[in-house]
């Protein structure tokens, strides 16, 4: 019932003559993660496009690593100072494009904050490992899904937990630890970006990451044991480390932020009641258009259609009715109903009465099976399937 895949793309764009996604393919060419067999032959046209346009600025390609030259790889994830296979070529920086600041919540499942100190020790280990020299925060500002943007089972608040909320509001202390962060990186530019890099063991997980040039120094102490605070002599210095945590040390002496200790502010939000809707007349409530011709709105036809291809995503609601003339057998036997949709939520009705309900979940199988015993009356009867959706399949 529900077989074609959107993946965030307007709806409209299946419609296109001969289209088909994430290849080599005239009608539509899109730069994705998610490549068919024509994949590799397709990332080499988006480069040279890219490079044909003559911006006079570099390209980046998210999660390629085999990029082609000058296109730059990067990393999108949550720990890129130990996934990231690094740079494809001397000649390029190490960037992360996307550090998942949260995670968007999903109706049913439980609310995922990352916390302040790893956002940070994520951070400060791409810089100190792979020598990063930018990384974008995804996202920075959390945002609303409106209408049916949001993605399947994904609700309308989206990354609510970033620096700065859903409404824009600063969220602390992640927004005044990052802050902290960023000044202490900055402070160290100079060897960051011109020094020489060296790194050696301060035991067995802990190690430090030098940038020297002639005239300033830059260290980053890393710890990677979860429950130990271990004390390591650096330059002839002691240094106590937190659980899981980086100082970094300007002028490779002074220590200037450490990611586990959240000096920023912290904040809590509230609600306040506004209005209370428990009047009836307070309510209010809207209908989807029902066309004039109603002839335009119902088809007819001896299978049961692809959702999105009758919808054309205006709705998420689509009906399916059958009529059934039911002779009954002498043993009695219930008579099997039985679906497979890929929808998300289905419903099911006899003779108008409601007799059922089945939905899936973000984690779950691509597709939702109804199955059950249902009665029927002798002669003719009516099945009604109610198909919904809950964001744009991904």
């Amino acid at each position: 019932m529900l077989g074609i895949l959107c993946r965030g793309f307007p709806f409209w764009l299946h419609d296109v003559p001969n289209i088909t996604f994430r290849t080599d393919n005239e009608p539509f060419k899109m730069v994705e993660p998610a490549f068919g067999s024509g994949g590799p032959r397709y990332v080499r046209w988006a480069a040279e496009m890219a490079v044909g346009l003559q911006t006079g600025v570099p390209w980046m390609m998210c999660k390629q690593n085999d990029a082609p030259d000058p296109i730059i790889n990067t990393c999108n994830g949550l720990i890129c100072g130990e996934t990231f296979v690094g740079p494809n070529s001397p000649s390029k920086p190490a960037l992360w494009t996307e550090n998942w600041t949260t995670r968007y919540p999903i109706y049913g499942n439980d609310t995922k904050l990352r916390s302040t100190e790893d956002i940070a020790f994520a951070v400060a280990l791409f810089i100190a490992r792979k020598k990063g020299s930018f990384v974008s925060y995804y996202m920075y500002h959390g945002g609303t899904n409106f209408g049916r943007f949001a993605s399947s089972y994904v609700t309308t608040s989206y990354y609510d937990g970033a620096p700065l909320d859903e409404y824009g509001l600063i969220w602390r202390p992640t927004w005044g630890h990052l802050r902290e962060l960023h000044a202490a990186v900055n402070l160290s530019s100079e060897p960051l970006l011109f020094g020489t890099y060296s790194n050696f063991s301060l035991g067995q997980e802990q190690e430090a990451h030098i940038f020297k040039t002639e005239l300033k120094c830059a260290a980053f102490l890393v710890n990677f044991d979860k429950h130990q605070s271990p004390t390591v002599v650096f330059r002839n210095t002691s240094f106590q480390l937190a659980p899981k945590s980086i100082s970094i040390l300007s002028e490779c002496r002074t220590v200037v932020f450490e990611t586990a200790k959240v000096n920023a502010q912290y904040g809590s939000r509230t609600a306040k009641v506004v209005e209370s809707l428990n009047d009836i007349h307070t309510w209010k409530a809207f209908k989807e258009p029902i066309p004039e011709d109603i002839s335009k709105a119902v088809y007819t036809g001896n299978q049961l259609f692809e959702h999105l291809s009758m919808t054309k995503d205006e709705t998420d609601y689509l009906w399916y009715i059958v009529s059934y003339e039911y002779r009954p057998s002498d043993d009695g036997q219930l008579v099997l109903l039985n679906v497979e949709s890929r929808a998300h939520v289905l419903h099911a009705f006899v003779n108008t009465e409601y007799i059922g309900s089945v939905h899936g979940s973000h984690d779950g199988p691509g597709n939702i099976i109804l199955n059950m015993n249902i009665s029927l009356k002798e002669g003719q009867n009516t099945i009604s399937l109610l198909s919904v959706m809950v964001g744009s399949p991904v």
